[in-house]
């Protein structure tokens, strides 16, 4: 079965089971994928995270519920799964803009989640420079910081990070380094469940080596792994953000491949990000998919 009816077969089953619970481990089997490699991919193309999803989607169940049937607010917070009447009542309202009591009005206007599904959309077709790379484990050596996730232009976040990058430092740090991917690198992980725009996640500043000796630095340990590694070229960041939505929306898809959840790697050509034809990569770790 390929990956667009396996994800529209776990909408169905999301859909089928918002007054039930929703097992992690059958959106896993559904999807022919890890659970991860599936919320990354459908925060990523939905723009929300799945657990936000699954939240209005219920709330707006909630709402034509309580016009159309004679049900009990307490009840149907429960079968929700909220702890309380009033926690669900506080949700609802955020929703709707009403409380579930005056949901039942013939006047309140309510707000409506409409189910999901993906679609294949075939656009023009360009290609996609990559390749796969196996590694031993390394570390990355450098600055870390916690900060929040942002698709579109720069975040103003990394500047704390870039700032401590002087020549002095830069010189240590490429010392270091005796691993591919060469240079100074910027890597995230340690990503939220929550994989959408405004999320959390740990942000690094370093170099790739095979020592363990970090001194001052901040250190993470990188997994032995399987390497999707894309070339992006043009104007920065827009080159590097299409290359991303490629990645996700086209990649992913038809690769046979899914995301491990360990740290993905960004490598940048020079600080200078002016030049038309500015070159990236993006390395993140794969491995074949379940399914």
């Amino acid at each position: 079965m390929n990956m667009l009816a396996q994800f529209n077969e776990v909408m169905a089953y999301i859909e089928k089971n918002l007054l039930d619970v929703i097992e992690p481990g059958q959106i896993s089997r559904i999807a022919g994928c890890s659970e991860y490699h599936f919320r990354r991919m459908f925060s990523f193309l939905a723009g929300m995270p799945l657990g936000e999803y699954i939240r209005r989607r219920r709330l707006s169940l909630a709402g034509a519920l309580l016009r159309s049937e004679q049900v009990k607010i307490i009840d149907l917070a429960l079968q929700l799964g909220y702890e309380s009447p009033e926690a669900f009542s506080k949700a609802f309202q955020v929703m709707h803009g009403v409380a579930p009591s005056q949901a039942k009005k013939a006047n309140a206007e309510l707000k409506v989640m409409p189910p999901m599904t993906f679609q294949l959309t075939i656009k023009g077709g360009t290609e996609m420079n990559y390749r796969l790379v196996e590694k031993d484990e390394f570390y990355i050596v450098g600055f870390k910081k916690r900060i929040t996730m942002q698709f579109k232009g720069i975040n103003p976040e990394m500047d704390s990070l870039v700032q401590k990058l002087t020549p002095q430092i830069i010189a240590e740090l490429k010392s270091l380094c005796d691993t591919e991917p060469k240079g100074m690198l910027s890597v995230s992980a340690n990503f939220d469940e929550r994989t959408a725009e405004g999320s959390q996640l740990d942000q690094y500043i370093g170099v790739a080596t095979s020592q363990t000796m970090s001194n001052h630095y901040d250190l993470l340990h990188v997994p032995a792994a399987t390497w999707a590694v894309f070339k992006a070229v043009g104007t920065f960041p827009e080159a590097l953000q299409d290359t991303w939505a490629k990645i996700y929306a086209e990649w992913f898809p038809a690769s046979g491949y899914e995301m491990t959840g360990g740290p993905e790697l960004l490598w940048n050509e020079t600080p200078d990000t002016s030049k038309p034809d500015y070159k990236s990569e993006i390395w993140i770790p794969v491995r074949k998919s379940i399914g």
